[in-house]
């Protein structure tokens, strides 16, 4: 009975086993079944896209290759037109040229025949002037033989007449040529010689007068003595000091006198030295700023400013060597250059006359052709010898040519300095060329204070030349007297009338006056006009 259990159980579950198998695959299958019909439907709808698309692509490549087919078309007929183009320019230039060529044919056939037609015209005339030539020689031969006969029946009749044979007329008429010769000669020498030294002259003042202009400069005339402002009178107690203390002591430290006087806030330096009223005038104002004066404390403040001028006059000199493009002097020329700096010489400071002098020199050699080194040197250096002529005995271009021959200036740089004021008689261009320098420079209007009225009254003389014009409204002589400005009215002096007005100041100024160089005259008509704005 179990076993029959058993067995139907068994039946039973693999029956159920069986049904579930079978239930399972008939569910599997009926679902592969409807993916595997979606994929095919995907499928062919994919497939008819693409199909679409490949058509698409089809039509739009035949549009393309229409369109470029029909371009291809156009450019080729545009190409076929231009070569068509071409090639009628072709043969255009190809028919110019066959007309080119057969009209040289035709013109060297002409010019063939015409040097054919010239060559047996030469070959005539050729012949005809060989012919003639002969004739002339004939003739001439003739002619000459003629002459001759007549010439010397002409020759013995002078002899016989004159008593005298040819060669001695001949040596008579000679030496009456030669007579006449010597006495021509010797006035066209002597007119020459005049021609030469006005020439000479007029160059001279020509190069000498260019000079002058270019190397023109202003100069402020210096007096001999300092004036030292005080900021009140009551310092000049303090610079007395208790029983006249302070000013000994700074008159024996500076070797100058110190003058105090009754002129308000004020006190004088007086010494012959240039270098000493300078140390002086210096210490003085740093004794006057520090406000400590008593004899110790002056003689260290002077000490000070000794040392320290020293030093200023050294890069003066310095300076002027640059300025005046002389390298290579000496530290003692430098120095000796800079103490020129506080000297002067009839209100003219020395230091910038001899930079002027220097410069002058230059300008003069360069036109003359001399040596310019030699020039600008002896010109910076021709008045070292005041820097020192209180301390030695001798005129100061002696004194200058020692100092300048012992620290190792050449011969000739040295002869121009000690003959620039006639102490040695000039033996060189350049010596010349220095004193001229130095007598221009001294000598320019404005330079010196002698010279100074004499200056003003030449500018207000041509002011005045220009004043004395009709139309004339203002003028102004600048630029030291080298130009006059002169206005006009714009009613009476029209642009032709300025130009003649200023072409009658320019040579009634060289009628009426003397003057260096030359005077621009400049005429300005101007006219304004004015209104307002309200």
């Amino acid at each position: 009975m179990n076993a029959q259990f058993f067995i139907l159980g068994v039946l039973e579950a693999v029956l159920v086993v069986a049904a579930t198998y079978f239930a399972t695959r008939w569910y599997l299958e009926g679902r592969a079944n409807s993916h595997a019909r979606k994929v095919q439907a995907e499928a062919d709808r994919i497939l008819e896209e693409v199909e679409t698309r490949r058509r698409d692509a089809a039509l739009e490549a035949k549009d393309e290759a229409i369109r470029l087919r029909a371009e291809l078309d156009r450019e080729l007929t545009q190409r076929r037109k231009e070569v068509e183009r071409i090639e009628r320019r072709v043969e255009q230039k190809e028919e110019s040229i066959d007309q080119k060529i057969t009209a040289l044919d035709r013109r060297e056939q002409e010019l063939r025949r015409l040097d054919q037609e010239t060559q047996r015209s030469r070959e005539a005339w050729e012949s005809e002037r060989a012919r003639k030539q002969a004739e002339f020689e004939a003739d001439r031969a003739r002619q000459q033989a003629d002459l001759d006969a007549a010439r010397d029946r002409h020759l013995q009749e002078l002899e016989r007449v004159a008593g005298l044979t040819a060669d001695q007329a001949r040596d008579e008429l000679v030496r009456e040529v030669e007579d006449e010769a010597r006495g021509l000669a010797a006035r066209r020498l002597h007119e020459l010689d005049l021609e030469l030294r006005e020439e000479a002259d007029r160059r001279s003042r020509r190069i000498l007068a260019t000079t002058i202009q270019r190397i023109a400069s202003d100069y402020v005339s210096e007096s001999t003595v300092s004036v030292i402002p005080l900021p009140s009178d009551d310092m000049k107690g303090r610079i007395i000091g208790r029983e006249g203390r302070n000013i000994r002591a700074l008159e024996q430290a500076t070797g100058v006198d110190l003058i105090v006087d009754d002129t308000p806030e004020a006190v004088t330096i007086s010494a012959f030295d240039p270098v000493r009223r300078e140390v002086a005038r210096r210490a003085l104002n740093k004794l006057l700023q520090d406000g400590r004066i008593h004899p110790t404390r002056i003689e260290e403040i002077v000490s000070k400013t000794r040392t320290e001028l020293e030093q200023v006059m050294r890069e003066e000199g310095e300076k002027i060597a640059y300025e005046a493009n002389v390298p290579g002097l000496h530290p003692d020329l430098i120095k000796l250059l800079g103490r020129l700096k506080f000297r002067t010489s009839y209100g003219q400071n020395v230091l910038g006359h001899s930079l002027e002098t220097s410069m002058i020199a230059a300008a003069l050699a360069a036109e003359l052709g001399a040596d310019v080194n030699v020039a600008k040197t002896a010109g910076l250096l021709h008045d070292i010898g005041k820097a020192v002529d209180h301390e030695v005995e001798g005129p100061h271009a002696l004194i200058g040519a020692d100092i300048a021959k012992r620290l190792g200036r050449s011969s000739k740089i040295v002869h121009a300095i000690a003959a620039h004021h006639g102490e040695e008689e000039p033996q060189t261009v350049e010596a010349f060329i220095v004193a001229t320098a130095d007598a221009i420079s001294g000598a320019r209007p404005g330079a010196r204070r002698e010279m100074v009225e004499t200056y003003i009254k030449r500018l207000e003389a041509l002011e005045g030349v220009a004043n004395s014009f009709d139309g004339v409204e203002k003028s102004f002589a600048i630029q030291a007297g080298r130009e006059v400005r002169i206005l006009v009215a714009p009613d009476s002096i029209d642009d032709l009338a300025a130009a003649r007005l200023a072409r009658d100041v320019s040579k009634k100024i060289e009628e009426s006056l003397e003057y260096p160089g030359q005077i621009k005259v400049t005429v300005i008509r101007e006219t304004r006009a004015v209104d307002y704005a309200r």
